[in-house]
């Protein structure tokens, strides 16, 4: 697997970069990140040690639905399903069909590295 790069900027840079590749004005480069967050906080809340573990556990044990995923981590299916989604939108899992029309999470990369821009 990969690693995902992600980025760590305020929403005022994020939206001035965004909008200068809009304009053609910047083009990302390779090794630009490919997720932002607006925070350490926020990057801490999703991939927090109880998250990583799950991460990690999905890697390792390939579960064929949320309810499967549920019973090996011990966690609320609830809680789970609003966590994997959140995972999602920041590109760290997607959903496979599985068996019986059930959804499966897979994870995208192997790791993360993170970069901390101190300029705006």
């Amino acid at each position: 697997m990969n690693i995902l790069r992600i980025g760590i900027v305020s929403r005022d840079a994020f939206k001035k970069r965004t909008l200068a590749i809009a304009k053609g004005e910047y083009k990302p480069g390779k090794n630009d990140p490919k997720v932002w967050f607006e925070s350490l906080e926020s990057l801490a809340q999703v991939l927090s040690d109880q998250n990583r573990a799950l991460l990690k556990l999905i890697n390792e044990k390939h579960p064929q639905s949320l309810s499967e995923l549920a019973e090996q981590s011990g966690r609320e299916k609830s809680s789970l399903s609003r966590t994997l989604k959140n995972m999602e939108r920041y590109g760290l899992i997607h959903f496979e069909q599985g068996p019986n029309r059930q959804l499966a999470p897979k994870v995208n990369y192997s790791g993360v590295e993170f970069e901390v821009s101190f300029q705006s």
